[in-house]
């Protein structure tokens, strides 16, 4: 993601306020060994997914900061960084509207199988109905696994297709004009089944071979929040094997590296992890995780946006004479 050091909304601040900036854009994937020695003499950090392990803290003493760039946090080892004193922001609701944008894109390039059709006519082909025939979303079933902000974008969106919205949220007991109902339920019904869970032990290949089988075989699985919901391996079996109709996936288990034989089936949409980007989004998030760098170093910064609030208290305590 880029970042301008001369803009007066980010850049430009940190500049005024007499820090020195390094940028280190990430083009692929990094280990932690490699994130410590980028971050090793840094106060703050200004970040997307990179590791942020219990050996990067151990090498970064200075280090007070980390201001993620989205909401995501499981990259980052919060319990290592509260016990380091490191105070860990998102930029919550920055990129909402943008992510429920690329969902709904997502669902009816599936749906309407966008990408096959693009790569046809490429070839010198007109190929229109049989095989070919695409789909429809309106008076389908879609279900919404996590009704968070982003499921929620997602079925104002929906509304007006004419879908039927299914919602499968341990935190939601019913209400909001949606019909609430258990995980397995909704995999039985729906004819799409998009993912908006954050990624947890508990959430973790939430989507694997068992859940697969339990999709109608005219289903699509959408994934926009995190590719380790999902079991890569189960999900090329079942597509592969007409099991499923077909997937749209913005993430990744180990990105950017996907697997060959996901990348080779031809009723997947895939995308890069830019579900949640676009030019004001990202305006919109780095500015606000620049103004976070500021506000934790100044010490005024907002519980609002804090992963971890008790890192404010034990910085304190780091702080306070005596302690080590």
């Amino acid at each position: 993601m880029d970042y301008d050091v001369d803009d007066p909304r980010t850049g430009g601040m940190l500049r005024e306020a007499g820090l020195e900036i390094e940028l280190a854009p990430k083009d692929g994937a990094r280990s932690a060994a490699e994130v410590a020695l980028l971050v090793r003499d840094a106060a703050a950090a200004i970040v997307s997914t990179d590791p942020f392990e219990r050996e990067v803290f151990a090498a970064a003493p200075r280090l007070r900061v980390i201001a993620r760039v989205g909401v995501g946090t499981d990259s980052i080892d919060l319990a290592a960084a509260t016990k380091a004193g490191v105070v860990v922001t998102t930029t919550p609701g920055a990129n909402r509207e943008t992510a429920a944008d690329h969902a709904m894109a997502m669902i009816l390039a599936a749906v309407r199988r966008i990408v096959e059709h693009d790569a046809s006519v490429r070839r010198g082909e007109w190929r229109r109905t049989g095989a070919w025939t695409p789909w429809d979303l309106h008076a389908t079933t879609v279900g919404i696994v996590g009704f968070g902000a982003i499921g929620r974008a997602v079925a104002r969106r929906l509304e007006g297709f004419g879908t039927q919205l299914l919602v499968a949220d341990p935190a939601l007991a019913g209400g909001d004009e949606t019909e609430v109902v258990g995980l397995d339920e909704l995999l039985a019904r729906a004819d799409v089944v998009s993912l908006h869970l954050p990624l947890a032990p508990a959430t973790r290949h939430i989507i694997g071979a068992d859940a697969l089988g339990r999709m109608r075989p005219e289903a699509i699985l959408v994934n926009t929040s995190r590719g380790g919901l999902v079991d890569e391996r189960a999900l090329v079996r079942a597509l592969a094997g007409g099991r499923l109709r077909g997937a749209a996936l913005d993430v990744f288990s180990d990105e950017p590296h996907l697997p060959r034989a996901l990348r080779a089936l031809p009723n997947v949409v895939l995308t890069p992890h830019v579900g949640g980007l676009s030019e004001r989004s990202i305006a919109r998030m780095t500015h606000e995780a620049t103004r976070s760098v500021l506000d934790v170093l100044a010490g005024t910064v907002s519980r609002e946006s804090i992963a971890n609030p008790a890192a404010l208290e034990h910085a304190s305590a780091l702080a306070a004479p005596g302690t080590r």
